[in-house]
């Protein structure tokens, strides 16, 4: 089975080819960074206009670097949601016309469980269950996977997602866009015990997250250091931020594995690419007796082949998408 996937959610086109689900054949991915820099963050209208550009000259980059033609292909999956809904509808389109003009299966993928998907690219077919921790720039979540495509959602944050709140901590340092990358880099240099911010909802009994009083804590930080005269040590700044993240979604993760009895934990999503954030699970993680398991650095953020992944597996299944599905900027993960 060959499965095109392709993948618009927000800001990074990307298509790849999958193989029996879990080969990669290309994944290739067009990076939008260059365009929102100078804003600070993504603009929806110009990340759509983008993706515009660059979807069919990377399809058929992927397809040739996977040896592979449209008439080799037996289905193509697309993330329907959730995201920008501009951006989903441009990669939609795409995967709808080939569908019609190929004769083939078109499966609508949630973006979220692509996320979690792509463990199962380098770690090998699913076993559930599972207990996953998905953070990005639009979600941080946990979820309790009983069974394949079924998820029950133990928590997720009140406010801010983890991504957000790391680019808007990195722009206040004045750190650029994207602003994770760039705070993980920084945070290596300070201590990350060096000033004490919130643990926000760290013991609160249940498995929701709060970023917004944490944020505030750090800009009045700042704003107190420079009205008494003092120099930022933005190293310090950085890695006491990232800790305090860092801290309770450890915590927590642990919690909820140990509530539900399972022995393996999974991380999905852009912000699993921060390396306290690897650090901390695994080694916690273990301790604890629990098998834990990400993405390489490249599976981490937004790609085509987490995309295909679910999309081989759903069509397996005997899943099938109608050509009339709508974008779904709010799209839930199955329960």
């Amino acid at each position: 089975m060959i499965t095109l996937g392709i993948e618009t959610s927000c800001d990074e086109t990307a298509v790849a080819v999958v193989q029996d689900g879990f080969t990669i054949r290309s994944n290739l991915i067009a990076s939008q960074v260059h365009l929102h820099e100078r804003f600070g963050g993504v603009v929806p209208e110009v990340a759509a206009r983008a993706h515009v550009e660059a979807l069919n000259p990377l399809m058929e980059e992927a397809l040739e670097a996977a040896g592979v033609g449209f008439a080799d292909l037996d289905g193509v999956a697309v993330t329907v949601g959730p995201g920008l809904v501009g951006a989903l509808l441009t990669g939609m389109a795409a995967a709808k016309a080939i569908s019609l003009a190929a004769g083939i299966p078109l499966i609508g993928v949630n973006h979220l469980e692509g996320h979690l998907w792509a463990n199962f690219l380098t770690h090998g077919a699913p076993e559930p269950p599972y207990v996953a921790l998905v953070v990005s720039g639009g979600h941080t979540m946990l979820v309790h996977m009983r069974d394949l495509h079924h998820h029950e959602v133990l928590g997720q944050t009140l406010d801010d997602a983890a991504g957000e709140a790391f680019d808007k901590v990195a722009r206040l340092l004045g750190l650029g866009f994207p602003g994770g990358p760039a705070l993980d880099a920084m945070s290596r240099e300070g201590d990350p015990r060096a000033i004490a911010f919130p643990r926000s909802m760290e013991r609160s009994g249940d498995f929701d997250f709060s970023m917004s009083g944490l944020k505030t804590a750090v800009l009045r930080y700042v704003k107190a250091e420079r009205a008494a005269g003092r120099d930022i040590n933005i190293p310090d700044v950085a890695a006491s931020f990232q800790e305090a993240i860092v801290d309770v979604q450890v915590r927590k993760t642990l919690e909820a594995a140990e509530k539900t009895g399972v022995q393996t934990v999974l991380l999905g999503g852009g912000v699993v690419a921060n390396t306290r954030l690897r650090e901390r699970i695994l080694a916690e993680g273990e301790a604890a007796g629990l098998r834990v398991l990400f993405p390489p650095m490249d599976l981490c953020t937004d790609n085509g082949a987490m995309i295909a992944c679910v999309g081989a597996a759903l069509l397996r299944r005997g899943d099938r998408t109608k050509l009339d599905i709508a974008a779904d900027p709010n799209l839930l993960l199955a329960p």
